[in-house]
C-alpha cells in the first residue's frame, strides 16, 4: 500500500495489518508519534484495518458454511473472487471436488485449490500433478466426505500445507453401529458443571454456536435436506449453576430424529459441538492432584 501524507510532515501506510509511520526524513519509526493519532489519514488507516478484518472473517465464515452445509458452488464464482488476496487466502489449498449433475463427485478428482478461473480450477491431486478441471459446480466436502482423508492428510502434512478454514485436520466423529433403537438423545457430554449459566452461554457464542430456546445450535444441510444439531445448556437464571445436556438432531418443523437416521455430516458436527461446549466445564482437582 502506497504512503499518506499525514500531519507534520509524516506519512503513514498498512504494514501486516498495523499502521506505519515514517518521518519527514524517511526514517521509518517503532510506533505512532501521539499526536498523528487522531489525524485523518491515520483514523482512515483505522477503520480500513477493522473493515478488512471484517472482510476476513465474514469470508471465512461463508466457505465453513459451504463445508458444513454441502453447499455447491458455482465456479464462475470462485473465478470471480479469486483476485481478492482475502478470498485467495481463505480457498487456497482446500480439498475441493466437481460435482457431477446428481451432485456427486468422483474422489479420485479431489485435490488442493490453487487457482480459479473461467476456464476451471486448478487443483494439485493425489499423484503431486497440478491439473486443471472444466467445471460448472464444486464443492469444499467435509471430511467425513473424503473417502481417501488419511492419504490427504498425510499428503498435506508433506506438502506443508495450511488451510485457513479447519477442514482435513477437523476433529470428526463417527456415529456408532450399536445405537439403542428409538434413541433419540447422545448423552456422551451431558453433565459438564458450569459455575454459572452466563459462562456457558459465553462460550457457545465464543465458539460460533447460536443459542435459541435454552439449546446451542449448528445447522447443517445433508443429502437435500436441512437439520439442526442441538446441545442442551439451559434457560434459567443466567448467574446460577449449569450443566451442559443431551444433544439432540431435530428437523426444519421441530421434530426429532432417531440417532440411527443422522448423517455422518450431521453427527460429526453435533457431537464436535457438544464436546466443545463440554470441554469449558470446571475440572476440580483432587487434594493429591492440587498439592
Amino acid at each position: 500500500m502506497a504512503w499518506l501524507a499525514a500531519g507534520g510532515g509524516y506519512e503513514v501506510t498498512l504494514e501486516d495489518g498495523r499502521i506505519a509511520c515514517r518521518n519527514p526524513k524517511g526514517k521509518i519509526l517503532k510506533s505512532l508519534p501521539p499526536a498523528l493519532r487522531e489525524d485523518p489519514a491515520v483514523i482512515g488507516l483505522r477503520q480500513l484495518t477493522e473493515w478488512l478484518a471484517r472482510h476476513d472473517a465474514e469470508i471465512l465464515e461463508h466457505v465453513d458454511r459451504w463445508m458444513i452445509r454441502s453447499l455447491p458452488v458455482p465456479a464462475a464464482l470462485l473465478a470471480r473472487v479469486w483476485a481478492d488476496e482475502a478470498w485467495r487466502a481463505a480457498l487456497t489449498d482446500l480439498v475441493v471436488v466437481v460435482l457431477d449433475d446428481d451432485g456427486g463427485f468422483d474422489p479420485d478428482e479431489a485435490g488442493f485449490l490453487r487457482d480459479a478461473t473461467a476456464e476451471g480450477i486448478g487443483i494439485v491431486n493425489l499423484d503431486g500433478e497440478t491439473v486443471r478441471l472444466s467445471a460448472q459446480r464444486v464443492a469444499v466436502p467435509h471430511p467425513v466426505r473424503l473417502p481417501d482423508l488419511a492419504d490427504l492428510r498425510e499428503f498435506a502434512a508433506d506438502l506443508g500445507v495450511r488451510q485457513s478454514v479447519d477442514q482435513l485436520f477437523r476433529q470428526t466423529w463417527t456415529r456408532p453401529a450399536d445405537l439403542e433403537p428409538g434413541a433419540t438423545a447422545v448423552r456422551d457430554y451431558a453433565g459438564g458443571t458450569f459455575k454459572e449459566l452466563r459462562h456457558l452461554l459465553a462460550r457457545a457464542g465464543s465458539l460460533g454456536y447460536p443459542v435459541r430456546g435454552g439449546y446451542a445450535v449448528c445447522r447443517v444441510f445433508e443429502d437435500g435436506a436441512g437439520l439442526e444439531a442441538r446441545s442442551w445448556l439451559g434457560a434459567d437464571d443466567p448467574f446460577v449453576e449449569a450443566e451442559t445436556g443431551d444433544l439432540v438432531f431435530v428437523r426444519p418443523d421441530g421434530r426429532s430424529i432417531p440417532l440411527a437416521e443422522v448423517g455422518p455430516i450431521a453427527w460429526s458436527e453435533g457431537m464436535r459441538m457438544a464436546a466443545a461446549l463440554y470441554a469449558g466445564r470446571v475440572v476440580e482437582q483432587s487434594t493429591e492432584e492440587a498439592a
